[in-house]
This record gives structure tokens, sequence and C-alpha cells, in this order.
């Protein structure tokens, strides 16, 4: 890193402009585009996400108060709200996702053979869930969810070992979770969690027939055939591992083979889980301990929301919401990058503190962090928040 650049700027030289050029030319982004570019526009929503701006006004009133140093930011002169406003709003958010994307393939790059999980697997562990995102249904009239409700879902499928987001859906509140199995692409051999939600015997049993795996919870009832039972060690918490086929009419021609049905005690929360799966070749209590590290998802919605701005939007129509969330991601996985480039021991919360308050500095960025002693910022629930110490 460059010592004579602003940290801002260092941050994006690991960007390639090259990628994102491919990404603009495929969708004609910059088209009668004089001086604010797609990469530029791109460059102000990072800044008020880096940063934590509340409101388009904020992030451009900020902007402007720096508008010596934008030059070397590659912002190059100050703009007005209207014209961020306007960028948002009409240029396709597809260029964002697109090289949000390319950005992950970069993360998952860097991050092969990283695990967080207690369960040693070779396999790829992927969590599928949903977040939903509220909104003023008056305001967001295309969010269609409730009567008098408006919302978005964040659909995504998550890399439990490296909390790296692999496939991600905007949509509105009133998409179904489990149509999005239909959009996921289903990789050989890697396991798929998911909560009752998804379960939907056709579904799974094409999980199945693409010589995939899933671990999903049963519902309380089902009609199904016990075929054999498995001799378990009760003591680890694992109840009943059995063998079983489905008796319904229907669901049997949806799902025609045999899958396991595993019952678990989990003595931290007091409760019984009931789970399905086609993986024979994983111990139930591996199965059980794979599904309790689902919740990785949750905690990675939960810390997305608090630190990244997703919530409230800097535009109302359905291509500024997606364009702020797609960029959001961006700056997300281009700190855990960052992290793992410059081999940075502090976690993604910290990481993003300190860039926060040094964007202006032009000290190279693995010297921010070189101070442990300076470094002691604490998650507001840090129990839940470990698997981002990656």
């Amino acid at each position: 890193m460059n010592q004579g650049k602003y940290v801002f700027a260092q941050i994006f030289d690991i960007v390639s402009p090259n990628d994102f050029s491919k990404c603009v030319n495929r969708y004609n982004g910059d088209y009668k585009t004089q001086h604010f570019s797609c990469w530029k526009q791109f460059l102000c929503m990072s800044f008020g996400q880096l940063t934590h701006r509340e409101s388009l006004s904020d992030t451009v009133l900020c902007i402007k108060a720096n508008s010596r140093k934008l030059y070397h930011l590659g912002i190059g002169k100050a703009i007005v709200k209207s014209t961020l406003s306007k960028a948002n709003e009409n240029r396709d958010w597809r260029v964002f996702q697109d090289f949000a994307l390319l950005l992950i393939a970069q993360a998952k790059e860097l991050y092969t053979g990283d695990s967080q999980l207690e369960v040693d697997i070779k396999n790829n562990v992927f969590a599928i869930d949903s977040t939903t995102i509220d909104l003023c249904l008056s305001l967001y009239p295309w969010a269609k969810f409730r009567k008098r409700k408006g919302a978005v879902k964040l659909h995504t499928l998550l890399d439990l070992k490296t909390s790296i987001p692999e496939f991600i859906l905007i949509s509105d509140g009133k998409m179904h979770d489990v149509n999005v199995l239909d959009k996921i692409p289903i990789l050989p051999e890697s396991i798929y969690v998911m909560d009752r939600g998804y379960l939907d015997f056709d579904r799974l049993y094409t999980i199945q027939t693409a010589k995939a795996f899933y671990i999903t919870r049963a519902r309380k009832i089902f009609n199904f055939k016990r075929i054999y039972s498995s001799k378990v060690d009760k003591s680890t918490g694992v109840l009943c591992d059995q063998t079983i086929r489905l008796t319904g009419f229907y669901v049997s021609k949806d799902y025609p083979g045999m899958f396991r049905r595993i019952k678990y005690y989990d003595t931290e929360t007091d409760k019984t889980f009931v789970f399905l799966s086609n993986n024979f070749n994983l111990s139930a209590l591996e199965i059980a301990m794979l599904y309790k590290h689902s919740w990785f998802i949750e905690t990675f919605f939960k810390w997305i929301k608090q630190h990244l701005k997703i919530k409230s939007f800097w535009g109302t129509s359905q291509n500024a919401v997606k364009t702020q969330i797609w960029i959001a991601i961006s700056v997300y996985v281009i700190v855990l990058i960052l992290k793992k480039k410059l081999k940075l021991a502090q976690s993604i919360y910290e990481i993003l503190q300190i860039l926060s308050i040094n964007i202006f500095d032009k000290e190279p960025i693995n010297q921010l962090f070189n101070d442990s002693e300076l470094q002691n910022f604490k998650e507001r629930d840090p129990n839940q928040l470990i698997m981002f110490d990656l």
C-alpha cells in the first residue's frame, strides 16, 4: 500500500477497475454519462457505508466537506445530492450485483481451507435463510408484504465455514422462503442446512438427485415408515437414528427414496429436535452439530443490519434499494478480503470502526492495526459474533 495515499484510496486498491468496467459495460451503465460514472457512484455509496452515514444528504455533505481530497479518493469533483440520487434510481443495480459476486469469488479463493466449524468435514457446508427488512408501503409501493406493510427479503446462502455469502436474492416480502430453493445452484457433495420453512419433499429430492446433501428439521406431524434403526449413544444427546420412507400418497411420489430421521436432545436449551437428512456418511451427532452451526446465518443478518446501512434506504425505487444493498455487501466482502490479505487479527467489526475514523489518514492500513493496545472495541453481543474473528 502506498503511504502517500489516503486510507480510503488504499482500501479500494484491492478492487480491480477492469472487473468493475466489465460489469458496467455488460449493462451499459455509463450510457450518456459525462462526469459522474458508475465507479464514482460506487465510491460515494461505499464512503457512506464505511463512515456510517445516516442518509444520502449526510453522505454528500461529508463528501463536500472534504472536496480538496476527492481527486485523490477517486471521486473527483464534489457532487450534489440530486446527482447521486438519480444515479441510484436509474442506473442498473445489476452492475453492483455482478461486481459483488466477483468480490465474493475473490474472497472465497482467499479463504480456501479456513473453517470455523466444530465438525471436521471436507464438504462445503451452506446455510439457507432469509431476513425481512420492513419498509413503509406508501413510500415503497412495489415492496409488497402485507395489506398495510411493505418489506423486502434478503434470501442468503451462507458458507458456514467462512461466513462468506455464496448466493443472495433480494425479493419483495411476499415471496415464500421455499421458492428460493428453485433459484439456488446446487453443488454436488455440498451440504445445505435449512430450517422447517424450506421443508418441501419435492425440492429436497431435487437436492438428492443433484448428488448433494441436506439437513433440515421435520414437521411435528408427518407420515413415515421406519425401515431401520441404528444404535446410538444417548449420553451424546442423540435419542434415535432411523432410516425412514414417506408413506403419504403424494409426498411419497415427490420423494420416493429413503432418508434419515434423527432425534436429538439439546441440554443447553432443554429442547428436543428432529432432523431429516439424506447424508448416511456423517454421524447423527455431526448432523446435529451442523444444524446448530446454521445459526451463524442469523448472526450474519444481525451483524450486517447493525453495522451496514441496509435497514434505512437512501432511495425509494426498487433499483435504489437493490443498489444500496449490493454495495453494502461489496463493502463487507472488501473488508473480509482486506483482513485476509493484510493478515489482520482484529474482527470485522473492529476493522470497520478503525477504518471509519481514519478514512482520510495517509498512514498505511496495516500500521493502523499494529498497536493492539488501541484496539479495545467490543461488540454489543460478543458471544454471538465470534464467527467474524476468522
